[in-house]
């Protein structure tokens, strides 16, 4: 009787601690592990993002851990499909009036789209990170649950993934805590087991957006106006690409009280400022929703809606309406709801779904 072949998986390997920890575990418990990093990084931010994720600096960590594991090693250029889906998706976003989450859609388009293809032509049945979060079965169908270290639950940026998807991830360092996967790094002796982490989206290192769009020639410079909510013209502004819903510095405008922005108009190619209260609300629409526990929303449930990452979360009553939208009224209003963020849904620890805040 011939021996069963162990179950092959494909760990993405970023260079940092955790994604190393993760295979390292994966290792240990006898799976059939293969190192993939994907090269996603414009050649253009290269300079600026030697020791990013996106990096060189990286790959070379990524392919030291491979050699001390024991582990075949891959580098696959993606950058087109990370210009397509990430970053132009990311400028077009801002040219909307809207503040782009780039780390989901890198996660659904690449990491957990891109990445389980060829993870299959490669045999392997399973796609690995080193994010933390969890999963189950339940009913038939693969749910999300936060990672046990709540400082680093990471689902919030998973919660567009569907059952496809799903099926085919593990996330070995769900019941972890940030401090034992450090610890996992260090028995194995790996190069990342103290490097730190950055929490900057990787291909713009220094926070400056507006840099990074007119440099790339994503967005050129285009003058308009700052108004109040009344119309009063208060100031102007190089285009409102480079600002975002709840921003008080940088408007370059005098009042005799703090002025926010309070929305963004890209049709009349305004910014509009008011008072910190204007920035309350306690009712908004989401759609493009993906809901894990079930196909889709036929009722009204209540949830913990969290509007932003490390946002702690509100009560939320959601509701579905027409095209697969849904309404999110929250028992106590919150501040600087901003279109074009994902707003995910929690029951305790699972994940019930999300969607995308509409302006």
């Amino acid at each position: 009787m011939s021996k069963q072949e162990p179950t092959r998986v494909v760990v993405g390997l970023s260079g940092g601690v955790d994604s190393s920890a993760a295979a390292s575990l994966l290792v240990e418990q006898g799976f059939d592990v293969i190192g993939i990093t994907l090269k996603v990084w414009p050649q253009d931010c290269v300079s600026r993002a030697e020791d990013k994720c996106c990096g060189p600096q990286a790959v070379m960590d990524a392919r030291s851990v491979a050699d001390k594991l024991d582990i075949p090693y891959y580098l696959i250029d993606e950058s087109k499909e990370f210009q397509s889906e990430v970053i132009d998706y990311f400028a077009a976003e801002y040219k909307a009036g809207r503040t782009p989450n780039p780390c989901v859609m890198c996660n659904e388009k690449l990491k957990f789209g891109n990445l389980i293809n060829r993870a299959k032509k490669l045999g392997a049945q399973y796609v690995a990170t080193g994010h933390y979060a969890r999963l189950e079965k339940r009913n038939g169908r693969t749910v999300m649950l936060r990672g046990k270290d709540l400082r680093k639950d990471q689902t919030y940026f998973l919660f567009s993934l569907g059952q496809e998807q799903l099926n085919h991830m593990m996330f070995p360092l769900g019941e972890l805590q940030k401090t034992e996967t450090r610890e996992v790094a260090r028995c194995v002796s790996l190069k990342t087991a103290e490097k730190q982490e950055s929490q900057e989206i990787c291909f713009v290192p220094d926070k400056d957006y507006k840099k990074f769009l007119t440099s790339t020639g994503l967005v050129d410079e285009h003058q308009g106006e700052i108004v109040n909510t009344k119309g009063q013209i208060l100031g102007h502004h190089d285009g409102i690409e480079f600002y975002t819903i709840g921003q008080r510095k940088g408007l370059g405008i005098s009042s005799p009280k703090p002025m926010y922005v309070v929305e963004l108009d890209p049709k009349k190619n305004q910014v509009v400022v008011g008072d910190e209260e204007m920035l309350l609300r306690n009712e908004f629409y989401i759609n493009r929703c993906n809901w894990l526990p079930f196909d889709e929303l036929k009722s009204p449930i209540e949830v913990l809606a969290t509007i932003r990452y490390n946002h702690p979360g509100a009560n939320a009553t959601v509701e579905p309406v027409e095209n697969g939208k849904a309404i999110v009224r929250l028992h106590e209003p919150q501040r600087a709801i901003t279109p074009g963020q994902a707003c995910v849904f929690y029951q305790e620890d699972l994940v019930v779904g999300g969607g995308w805040i509409m302006r």
